[in-house]
């Protein structure tokens, strides 16, 4: 009872197909392996897709430097 054999396997599947529809089933395919693909590039990439909202990294870095009241916490302290 604790395992299921090929023969239940089949019946899931064969409702699933009843209650989906193949054509269904092969749209929520496809979306997924567009997803996979799409989380596969973007990792091989190691770049996230841009927002408009915030600035790149480098200007960021420009701008607070040229702010005076900025505190650089990397810089090393003179005791």
């Amino acid at each position: 009872m604790g395992s299921m054999s090929v023969w239940h396997w089949l019946v899931v599947l064969l409702i699933v197909v009843l209650v989906f529809g193949t054509k269904k089933l092969k749209n929520i395919g496809s979306d997924l392996g567009g997803a996979v693909k799409g989380f596969k590039d973007g990792m091989r990439d190691g770049t996230a897709a841009p927002s408009g909202d915030a600035p790149p990294p480098q200007q960021v870095a420009a701008s607070k430097a040229s702010d005076p009241n900025t505190v650089d916490v990397e810089a090393k302290s003179r005791s």
